[in-house]
């Protein structure tokens, strides 16, 4: 008996999910992107795809082992590609390529192509589900997010940015092409402020002539980030509120979510767009992995879960405005079936459930008031800073200044002054 349980349980340690780095050809990869992947050794069919790029100086190893990623993936069954930035950049800062022409259009070329290649690959080799790839990291992480969002709209469903940058704020000014390795000092420093058509130009010049479906993003990021200045988060908000047409003015502000000084901000009525600002903190800013499986819905299984495809992407026409106050009353999660249960796995509190989906829902309560916007600066525009010529006052909220190159109208309560 006892030769039993040994031969079971060295089968068992044999048989265990790890980190594995993928050897074989797996598509157009021009930057030699290293693919490391973790699978676990239980899967749904068609299981869901997470992309976990690693911050400068990171590995993929080290995103493996510094997020819950892994352990969750296991609990809930979906795939982790964790990607490596190029070799070129293995003797200096290993950032991803987030400033060249090549990576910032689609099918260009650069880290994204290889990221995305990986994605393709994974798809076809574990039957994963094409509509719900989704992608999240930090600082260089947490750009190469939004860049492959805004790259290839038609492969990811979601995001969820740490801690980065607007896509194309990298950019060097003039021709990028083979920009590979460039950083912008100008980006990091927050003194790159465009407005909102212009930030979503950049987008939409990605992919010309793509007029499709576009997936859902959450950007947090540090009030005292001192590698790339809060103004980045902003900005990121400015541009991807313009992209999606959801408007500048969140419908909802609630403090100390998902953690205590945290504020979260949600745009457009269908919630498409999530930012969150944590006050005091650095650009060592931690990952909250639990907010992110939610809003991903990585926990669900099923057809119910969302994916590429769903909802309203947006609520609004390109370039609109909203002139909603909403607020959040309560947020409920509402399975399709009755036994549920509430687990912590490693330090992150998840909800598991005998249905075969799982929605979280939001309830909003808005403002029905007819009276005219006082003149002035709408909320989150620029309001103040070197050279700016535009209107200083704000229609609603307080100037406030974040550095000598940007003032920007924010709320006068609910949300900290910085």
């Amino acid at each position: 008996m006892k030769t039993v349980a040994v031969l079971s349980l060295l089968s068992s340690l044999a048989s265990a999910a790890s980190l594995t780095l993928v050897t074989e050809n797996f598509g157009p990869n021009p930057r030699n992107n290293p693919f490391y992947i973790y699978v676990p050794d239980v899967l749904p069919p068609n299981p869901a795809i997470l992309v976990n790029p690693h911050w400068c100086h990171g590995t993929a190893p080290a995103a493996f082992s510094g997020s819950q990623y892994a352990t969750l993936a296991s609990q809930h069954g979906f795939i982790v590609i964790y990607p490596q930035s190029s070799p070129a950049q293995a003797n200096s800062d290993k950032c991803w390529d987030v400033s060249s022409n090549e990576t910032l259009t689609h099918n260009g070329g650069g880290d994204s192509l290889g990221v995305v290649s990986m994605v393709k690959w994974t798809i076809s080799k574990y039957n994963a589900d094409p509509k719900r790839v989704f992608v999240t990291g930090v600082s260089s992480g947490g750009m190469m997010t939004q860049v492959l969002l805004g790259s290839y709209p038609d492969v990811f469903a979601a995001g969820a940015a740490f801690a980065g940058v607007p896509f194309g704020c990298f950019a060097p000014a003039g021709n990028n092409t083979g920009a590979f390795g460039y950083w912008s000092d100008d980006c990091a420093k927050g003194r790159v402020t465009k407005t909102p058509a212009q930030w979503a130009d950049l987008v939409r010049s990605a992919y010309p002539g793509y007029d499709g479906w576009r997936p859902k993003l959450q950007l947090f990021h540090g009030t005292s980030d001192e590698i790339l200045d809060y103004v980045n988060h902003q900005e990121g908000i400015k541009q991807w509120a313009e992209v999606l047409g959801v408007g500048s003015t969140p419908v909802s502000v609630t403090p100390n979510t998902p953690i205590s000084g945290w504020t979260k901000s949600v745009y457009g009525a269908e919630g498409w767009l999530e930012g969150y600002s944590a006050a005091g903190v650095p650009h060592d800013i931690r990952v909250q992995e639990a907010t992110v499986m939610a809003f991903f819905e990585l926990a669900c299984k099923g057809e119910d879960c969302f994916r590429w495809g769903d909802g309203e992407w947006c609520d609004a026409e390109p370039g609109a405005t909203t002139t909603s106050s909403a607020v959040v009353v309560s947020t409920t999660r509402a399975p399709v079936t009755t036994a549920s249960a509430s687990t912590s796995t490693a330090g992150v509190t998840t909800t598991s459930t005998t249905s075969t989906s799982s929605r979280v829902t939001t309830t909003f309560v808005t403002s029905t008031s007819t009276a005219a916007p006082a003149a002035g600066q709408s909320m989150w525009g620029q309001c103040g800073g070197m050279g700016f010529i535009g209107p200083t006052a704000c229609a609603v909220g307080t100037c406030t200044m974040h550095n000598p190159y940007y003032g920007q109208c924010v709320p006068t309560q609910g949300i900290p002054q910085w």
